[in-house]
């Protein structure tokens, strides 16, 4: 069950549709297919404490505003991932990519199908970031996600058809089990301190099986690949041990053993015990964009 802590040392939100399959679009021609006009700005700096919110863009093909594309505070980094269809792992690219942040607006011809738009990102890309890319293949250490022997415990949404969620201003309401209400389609994982170390938990909604594979690849830094399955949206709280290892923590806060009785739970240990769902490590090839040059500073609009 999940429990009402103090607050997150750190809280990020996740809309659903981010990129989902692998290059699907990995040697498709980018001639000629533009959006019809693109407002491209630097995001200006948060407010302190600000909560921070990781796309994806709003609108487009398939969603209730076609003719239209907005995307605030999006990094380049993953620009490039909506362009090329991949994930972070699947990208060498400069550390900047992922700092610098850009507001984007961009009219959508009619008619055009959401392949049609990641080509338009990709020469968006070219056009205004000078970027040149080329793409290699990589033997990656991933975990394989299927269904646990006992069967999947993940509990199915309320609404399908739910739109991804929007950033609200100051905390999310909870539910009467204390449990975050999110807007849309998505996930928030928060960050708690303890007396054992660091916990997180990871509240979703919405989500298909290969969102939620995006989801725990992000936490485990390694790919995981969908292989359930499942073929449903579904909504689950997720509660296990971060490993913390490589991110700078504020002054004080415990480390991942600092006075530690309790190791905790694993985030494979969980996804089995509280979703039903196995990892499995493995080793695989994935094909990777490599960013050959790209500019910080946008061309005009």
């Amino acid at each position: 069950m999940h429990r009402m802590r103090n607050a997150p040392l750190f809280s990020i939100m996740f809309a659903s549709n981010v990129v989902l399959a692998c290059v699907s679009v990995f040697g498709q021609t980018s001639d000629g297919v533009t959006f019809e006009v693109a407002s491209v700005k630097p995001t200006p700096p948060p407010e302190p404490n600000a909560r921070v919110f990781f796309g994806p863009p709003r609108g487009g093909p398939g969603t209730s505003d076609p003719g239209q594309i907005t995307w605030s505070n999006a990094a380049l980094r993953n620009i490039l991932m909506t362009a090329y269809d991949v994930q972070t792992y699947q990208v060498t690219a400069p550390d900047w990519l992922q700092t610098e942040r850009y507001d984007i607006v961009a009219k959508v011809p009619a008619g055009a199908t959401k392949a049609q738009v990641s080509v338009m990102w990709q020469n968006l890309l070219k056009e205004r970031f000078g970027m040149v890319v080329h793409y290699e293949s990589k033997e990656f250490q991933v975990d394989e996600l299927t269904v646990a022997k006992g069967g999947s415990k993940l509990k199915e949404t309320s609404d399908p058809n739910i739109e991804p969620l929007t950033p609200a201003a100051g905390p999310l309401r909870a539910d009467k089990n204390g449990v975050p209400e999110l807007n849309g389609s998505g996930a928030i994982l928060s960050i708690f301190p303890g007396a054992n170390g660091a916990t997180a938990s990871m509240i979703a909604r919405g989500l298909t099986s290969s969102e939620i594979a995006i989801r725990l690849a992000n936490s485990l830094r390694r790919p995981v690949i969908d292989k359930t399955g499942l073929t449903g949206k579904y909504d689950f709280v997720l509660e296990f041990t971060p490993d913390l290892s490589g991110i700078p923590l504020p002054a004080g806060f415990p480390g991942p053993t600092d006075g530690a009785s309790d190791p905790g739970t694993n985030i494979a240990s969980a996804v089995e015990k509280q979703l039903g769902l196995k990892l499995t490590s493995t080793k695989g090839k994935l094909d990777v964009i490599v960013v050959d040059r790209a500019e910080k500073i946008p061309t005009e609009n």
